[in-house]
């Protein structure tokens, strides 16, 4: 693989992103220094990343519920209890008109400790055969105005009663949505968010009595600086661990299903998710892989594919869509946020929690890739003696392929970095640290303190 990959995620999400920055002196492409006008790391030394969720049964209460109700147990949630109306919905992807009774759960503002540049909501759900959900957004920026309602996604655990989809041309002249965030237009000048709501609208058919319920709905807020290069870090507290996470390569499914976007290098991000899936001991049954072609190999690739497909952005590669679908197993749950480092990868590894982490680069700035891409998800499962990153990147011709070893400091820096150059010369921006955790809903206690640790309950 000699050619840029594409990206997994909108490419238009990285121009966007760097237009504060193309306006400024840029730095050369092996410099350590952080552009001129870049906003600095949090005056405290702190980290610029936050995580609130609503998880528990406290937390569902403390929201604003028309027709919901918090429902008790071993995982609290929330469900469609009474419906308050009735809407129509037509499914832009199907054509499809139909009449929905749903129910309203607004959450509390909650207030970032930093302003945030941008916001990444990810939630978990079951949504029944007849039931499907609607995430929303609402910022309030510094200066006190608040943004839309944005849609960040029109979701469902299947595919028969709505195209699961993100929703594209929402703007407010100071924001805008990219498939899965609401980000800042212009970083150099204007407000930030200060804080926001979440709103979850559950529907279902009319007289039904199938209802969605929501166990985590929250949101990843960051303002990560500017940086084409990050600090780099010491081996720590994992040095020579390996979790036993299986290997998939994305590539044995090239041509796969084009209406979940041909498999191979665009389904980079489900086979990740498989992955740590099935490290869990969670999977598929036959009856759900009844649908996959006889003979294809591995058919739990193509099923994720399938169940993470986002409709409007015609790929995979949506990052909530595929931490609701690891959800969708017996006792998961996911989310995306940011770490700040590596030392926090090597903690949650050592915690027995791999991580999937999202990055883009060229071929030359990550020794052993042979390749380089405009976006890509892969899996980090362990760290050598010396520290350098153990990852099962599913971009091989082979699952034998999968597991490969990378320099510590070429992975954190293609990771952590929020610009960087495309093979043009041009600034892009990178992910700043974006990540997937797939955890189980009863984590172990050392898995639980890490995660803690990390903001994430």
């Amino acid at each position: 693989m000699t050619a840029s990959r594409p990206a997994t995620r909108r490419t238009v999400l990285a121009a966007a992103l760097v237009t504060a920055a193309t306006a400024a002196p840029l730095a050369t492409a092996s410099s350590a220094a952080v552009p001129s006008g870049a906003r600095p790391a949090h005056p405290s030394g702190g980290s610029t990343v936050d995580y609130r969720a609503w998880t528990s049964l406290p937390d569902w209460r403390t929201g604003t519920g028309e027709g919901t109700r918090p429902v008790a147990g071993p995982r609290p949630g929330l469900t469609l209890a009474a419906p308050v109306g009735t809407t129509d919905h037509t499914d832009s992807h199907t054509g499809r008109t139909a009449s929905w009774e749903y129910a309203v759960w607004t959450s509390p503002a909650h207030t970032l400790p930093v302003p945030a540049s941008e916001l990444v909501p990810s939630w978990n759900a079951q949504t029944p055969a007849g039931t499907w959900i609607r995430i929303e957004l609402r910022g309030t920026y510094t200066d006190g105005t608040d943004t839309p309602w944005y849609t960040m996604g029109v979701w469902a655990s299947g595919d028969t009663d709505v195209r699961r989809a993100s929703v594209d041309g929402q703007r407010d002249g100071v924001s805008s949505v990219w498939t899965d965030t609401l980000a800042i237009d212009d970083t150099s000048a204007g407000p930030r968010l200060a804080s926001y709501r979440l709103r979850v609208t559950l529907h279902r058919a009319p007289g039904s009595a199938a209802a969605p319920t929501v166990w985590r709905l929250g949101a990843m807020g960051s303002d990560v600086p500017g940086r084409f290069e990050v600090p780099a870090s010491a081996p720590g507290v994992a040095t020579g661990v390996e979790l036993d996470v299986p290997r998939y390569s994305q590539n044995v499914h090239i041509g796969r299903y084009p209406e979940y976007d041909n498999g191979g290098e665009a389904w980079c991000s489900p086979t990740s998710t498989q992955m740590i899936v099935e490290y869990w001991g969670r999977g598929p049954t036959a009856e759900d892989l009844a649908w996959v072609r006889p003979g294809y190999s591995d058919p739990q690739v193509c099923h994720a594919a399938r169940f993470t497909y986002d409709h409007q952005y015609a790929g995979c590669g949506n990052w909530p869509f595929n931490t609701a679908y690891a959800a969708t197993y017996r006792g998961m749950q996911g989310l995306v946020t940011r770490l700040d480092s590596l030392t926090d990868a090597e903690r949650l590894i050592r915690a027995g929690i791999p991580l999937i982490t999202s990055q883009s680069f060229l071929a030359a700035e990550l020794d052993g890739a042979g390749y380089g891409t405009a976006g890509h998800l892969m899996t980090v499962i362990g760290f050598t003696a010396d520290g350098d990153v153990i990852a099962n990147d599913p971009a091989a011709d082979s699952n034998a392929a999968v597991r490969r070893v990378y320099r510590r400091r070429q992975f954190e820096n293609i990771w952590l970095r929020t610009k960087r150059y495309d093979a043009n010369g041009q600034v892009r921006s990178g992910t700043g640290g974006v990540c997937y955790l797939i955890f189980p809903a009863k984590p172990a206690p050392s898995q639980h303190r890490v995660l803690r640790s990390l903001g994430i309950r």
